[in-house]
C-alpha cells in the first residue's frame, strides 16, 4: 500500500543492465504522485483535526504518512536522476544521434534534456584549444593508430583526412585510422575486426 508504486519503479531500473534505459514508466509515476497527493490531503486533515480537537491519537499516523511521502520523494528523485545518468552515458556511447529505439523510450523532457546536454558539450569541445577538441573520441588509450574494420551496413562514401575517400559497403574490410572510424564503430557501422 505506502511506497509500493515507488519502489517497484526504482526494481524496474535495477534490472535492466548498465546501458540500458527502459521505456519512461509515466504510468508508474502517475500513480505514484496520486498517492502521494492523497496522503498529503489525509495528514492536512489529520493535522486540522489534531490541532483543533487536541486528538494526540492522530499524530503517530500523521508522521508515518510524511514519512511516506519522503520516501516516494526520494524514490521518484532517484528514478529520474538515474535515467539522466544513463542518458548522459548514452552521449558517450552513440554520439549526438541516439538511435530510434533508444530514443523511443524516453519522454519528450529526456528528449529535450539530452538535446541540451549535447550543445552544452559541443559548445565545450569547441572552447578547448584552437579549433576545438573532441574529447569523445579515444575513450580507451589507442594501442595503434591504423585498426582493421568490417562494414556492417552500407553507410555510403567516407573520406579520411588525407582526401582518400572509401566506400563503405555492407561486409567491406577495411583499414583505417582508428579516430575517423571510433563513431561509425559505436553507432555499429563499423565494427573493429581482431587478428
Amino acid at each position: 500500500m505506502f511506497c509500493e508504486k515507488a519502489i517497484e519503479l526504482i526494481r524496474e531500473l535495477q534490472r535492466m543492465s548498465d546501458g540500458q534505459l527502459p521505456a519512461f514508466n509515466e504510468d508508474g509515476l502517475r500513480q505514484i504522485l496520486q498517492e502521494m497527493e492523497s496522503l498529503y490531503e489525509q495528514n492536512q486533515s489529520d493535522v486540522n483535526e489534531a490541532k483543533s480537537d487536541g486528538r494526540a491519537e492522530l499524530i503517530p499516523s500523521i508522521k508515518l504518512r510524511h514519512c511516506c511521502l519522503l520516501r516516494n520523494q526520494r524514490c521518484v528523485a532517484a528514478y529520474l536522476y538515474d535515467r539522466l545518468l544513463r542518458i548522459r552515458a548514452l552521449r558517450w556511447e552513440y554520439g549526438s544521434v541516439l538511435p530510434a529505439n533508444v530514443r523511443f523510450h524516453m519522454c519528450a523532457e529526456e528528449l529535450q534534456w539530452f538535446s541540451q546536454y549535447k550543445k552544452s558539450l559541443a559548445s565545450f569541445m569547441r572552447s578547448l584549444g584552437a579549433d576545438g577538441l573532441d574529447i569523445t573520441q579515444d575513450m580507451k588509450p589507442p594501442k595503434s593508430l591504423y585498426i582493421e574494420v568490417r562494414c556492417l551496413k552500407d553507410h555510403g562514401e567516407f573520406e579520411i583526412d588525407d582526401g582518400t575517400v572509401i566506400l563503405l559497403k555492407k561486409n567491406s574490410q577495411h583499414f583505417l585510422p582508428r579516430w575517423k572510424c571510433e563513431q561509425l564503430i559505436r553507432q555499429g557501422v563499423l565494427e573493429h575486426v581482431m587478428s
